[in-house]
């Protein structure tokens, strides 16, 4: 439950900041994905089926506040935590290359499911253009984001694995 609180309250306050200071903070109208890195991390820390979860809570909240479909953001979120959760099984702590390059491919995977969904479809040929000028520098300036914020993520999941096993003394 202790788990549960403190996930949804992470995505909140990721929502949050990604709505308001990161909208401030944007370089050339790209803002970083705070919710994709919670929803990489919290796959490949804990699982698939967080994933799935976690991903499915941010995309719902996207979906609510932004979006045009109730359901299409919710849908890239949960795949993209699902297959992030895949890569549980190789996750070290210690490790953080794998967890940047997931995050990093997760935001370029995103970019392609949001071009091909709400541009393609509708007749917008112009990927060259959208890749360069949106999904690449998002994904780099998420990156950046992520390595701050990667590393406190990371303490979260290690404090709440701690106290699930019952040690109490974890620094």
């Amino acid at each position: 439950m202790r788990r549960a609180l403190t996930e949804f309250l992470l995505i909140f306050i990721c929502f949050l900041l990604q709505c308001t200071v990161f909208k401030w903070l944007s370089l050339g109208g790209i803002s970083p994905n705070l919710l994709l890195i919670v929803t990489a991390s919290c796959g490949f820390m804990m699982g698939d089926t967080a994933g799935l979860f976690t991903g499915l809570v941010c995309g719902l909240l996207v979906d609510i506040f932004f979006g045009d479909y109730i359901g299409l953001y919710g849908l890239f979120y949960m795949y993209i935590g699902f297959l992030d959760g895949k890569f549980s099984r190789i996750f070290y702590p210690e490790d953080i290359k794998l967890p940047l390059f997931l995050i990093f491919l997760s935001d370029i995977t995103y970019g392609m499911f949001c071009y091909i969904a709400l541009y393609l479809l509708q007749g917008k040929f112009e990927l060259p253009y959208y890749f360069m000028k949106i999904i690449v520098p998002e994904a780099v300036y998420t990156i950046l984001i992520s390595v701050l914020l990667y590393p406190l993520l990371l303490l979260i999941h290690k404090r709440l694995s701690a106290r699930e096993r019952g040690i109490k003394d974890f620094v």
